[in-house]
């Protein structure tokens, strides 16, 4: 959280848009060439609002409706900078995480879907908002309601549940008591315990969509990662 005495408007050190630039409902992958792509793939009319840090952000309609997509970056701090800006600065109601996460079950496959009803985290940043105890960070079921009923219209394999947002990627050799995955934790991503903290706080709606992309049978490509998940990218786009 920025200090108490830095009062930021728009353009914001970050984020080079305007007020009124940036669409109520904004996709949030990690990756900002996947935002490029989501833009130059699903969306029309579209205009580019930030290159900044070179984290690509765009403004368009889907079915008729404006939405926005925008790179955030990895990792809880870079997540909650961007979508602090984007709920408190430029007025976004409905932000959803798109990317990639590795798999904690064994009946979990690469390439399936995962809705992060609730997030488990080692990351400090909940505990950040100076709260009198543990905060559980969890999304709208407003958006998860939607998403489950367009995963189904669809036709996509999908999974509801609990990930864990971590702080570390490399965490393999650390020691360990009980793991995440005896807790019935589903995945590991790295983002979402910042973006439901911030999006509690304003009183907003968020929702993690995550597609496997390591699996217990299969670790996808990088490019695979930033172009082929599209399975989540629509379902996404149907929530605007």
């Amino acid at each position: 959280m920025p200090s108490a005495n830095i009062k930021f408007e728009a353009p914001t050190p970050h984020i080079q848009a305007k007020v009124g630039e940036i669409a109520e409902t904004i996709l949030l992958p990690g990756d900002p060439l996947r935002a490029k792509f989501i833009a130059d793939t699903f969306l029309k009319d579209v205009k580019q609002f930030n290159q900044t840090r070179n984290m690509f952000g765009y403004t368009g309609t889907y079915n008729g409706r404006p939405v926005s997509v925008m790179g955030t970056g990895m990792g809880c701090p870079s997540m909650g900078i961007y979508s602090y800006e984007l709920i408190n600065i430029y007025g976004c109601k409905n932000l959803i995480r798109i990317g990639t996460a590795g798999t904690l079950q064994p009946y979990i496959h690469s390439r399936e879907m995962v809705f992060a009803m609730g997030c488990c985290t080692d990351s400090n940043y909940p505990a950040l908002m100076g709260l009198p105890g543990t905060f559980a960070p969890i999304c709208s079921f407003e958006l998860l309601e939607k998403a489950v009923a367009a995963a189904k219209r669809l036709g996509y394999k999908y999974h509801v549940g609990n990930v864990r947002s971590g702080d570390t990627f490399y965490a393999a050799d650390l020691p360990k008591g009980t793991t995440w995955a005896e807790m019935g934790v589903m995945a590991g991503e790295m983002e979402s315990a910042a973006l439901y903290t911030n999006a509690a706080r304003a009183g907003v709606n968020a929702l993690c969509i995550v597609t496997i992309s390591d699996g217990p049978d299969e670790i996808t490509t990088a490019e695979e990662r930033q172009t082929a998940f599209t399975q989540m990218m629509e379902v996404a786009l149907s929530l605007a």
